[in-house]
């Protein structure tokens, strides 16, 4: 089996692979102050309540954004799970060129959901990730990532709502039944799924008038779902898109 991580802002997402498919998938928080031993025995508790034990993971691999981490989280593996993780970064294999100004400054995350939309959908296409951060990812119909747009996430402007004022209080971000509202909670949504709709729906057609041709549009990522279902347009949402992309780099890096 092969164990796939996406380290987040926010979450560290796990997947486990039998072959092609996902037989676990689970998640924690992204904290820096976690030791080696705290991250080896959740993994591996955790894998157990799936019935899957340690000496089953044949290999890992990791994409990462949060480098600060990355000591304490590796160190965890070899110990609990007896593994040299995989991790991308320069020098790995992806099939996916990069054509932007500087290719190093190209997120591991980005680069990794760029590879499974191409590989699951084709090209030309628009790669939607809803994290701490949204990032929209152009990838041309020969596999060639030559741009990438990086907004606020929706959380992150929610939560500037409501600690930046003494009295809107903290909500659940869902569209509500009108944008016509006519109470705070219901205002507060409106504003929130509303606006960022029509964020998302400015960004895709400013790309595709841009790049001169319709193109498809892959979502994934937390509140992706919430987003996509509000919109009206022929939109995918695939929730399992990053660690697709981790599976298809790692199978073509693996020793054979």
């Amino acid at each position: 089996m092969l164990l796939v991580i996406d380290i987040g802002n926010t979450n560290i997402t796990f997947g486990v692979f039998k072959e092609d498919d996902i037989v676990a998938r689970f998640r924690m928080r992204t904290q820096s102050e976690k030791t080696s031993d705290e991250y080896g025995v959740f993994i591996v508790t955790v894998l157990k309540e799936f019935n899957i034990f340690a000496d089953e993971v044949k290999d890992v691999i990791i994409s990462s954004v949060v480098p600060d981490i990355m000591y304490s989280f590796t160190n965890g593996l070899r110990k609990y799970l007896k593994k040299e993780p995989m991790i991308v970064g320069p020098g790995i294999k992806t099939g996916i060129a990069i054509h932007t100004d500087n290719p190093l400054e190209v997120g591991a995350d980005r680069i990794v959901d760029a590879v499974a939309g191409f590989k699951e959908y084709g090209g030309p296409i628009i790669i939607i990730d809803f994290g701490t951060a949204t990032t929209y990812d152009v990838v041309t119909e020969k596999g060639v990532f030559v741009a990438a747009i990086t907004s606020p996430g929706i959380r992150i402007i929610a939560d500037a709502l409501w600690k930046k004022t003494a009295k809107l209080p903290e909500v659940e971000i869902k569209k509500p039944a009108s944008i016509l509202a006519k109470n705070t909670t219901t205002s507060m949504q409106a504003g929130l799924v509303y606006g960022y709709i029509g964020q998302v729906k400015y960004i895709i057609e400013q790309i595709q008038k841009e790049m001169g041709q319709e193109m498809k549009v892959v979502a994934t990522g937390g509140l992706g779902r919430v987003i996509i279902d509000s919109m009206e347009d022929d939109l995918i949402y695939d929730s399992e898109l990053t660690l697709k992309g981790l599976k298809y780099i790692y199978e073509k890096n693996a020793k054979k």
